[in-house]
């Protein structure tokens, strides 16, 4: 099972549903773990030192600062952006991914879903 951290905007709704579904779901909010309001480039650097993928909303300014790193050869275990997805949706996808797949799937990747 993928480690999962959910940026601070993430929709709750989501995060909610994705708990409902698998209950012993590996995720953290930023907000739960003393990164409310944390720029991207620590979140991502926080992700990669606890080597959790980050679930974003964000298409603005995330994949720009995923790549930064990518190109510094700094470690990212990866990024989901989940955009214009119905709440069901994006459960659906993120469980998939995060159950059955495995690190080697979205390490160093930025993924857009849907897929």
């Amino acid at each position: 099972m993928l480690r999962l951290l959910s940026d601070e905007n993430f929709n709750g709704p989501v995060i909610d549903g994705l708990f409902l579904r698998q209950p012993d779901l590996d995720l953290v909010r930023a907000i739960d773990v003393g990164l409310a309001e944390a720029e991207d480039a620590v979140l991502l650097e926080w992700a990669a030192a606890e080597n959790r993928v980050v679930l974003t909303h964000d298409i603005e300014t995330m994949p720009i600062v995923a790549y930064e790193r990518l190109d510094a050869g700094l470690p990212m275990p990866g990024v989901l952006l989940v955009h214009k997805m119905t709440i069901a949706s994006a459960i659906e996808e993120i469980l998939l991914i995060a159950l059955c797949g495995d690190e080697s799937d979205v390490k160093d990747l930025v993924k857009y879903l849907p897929l």
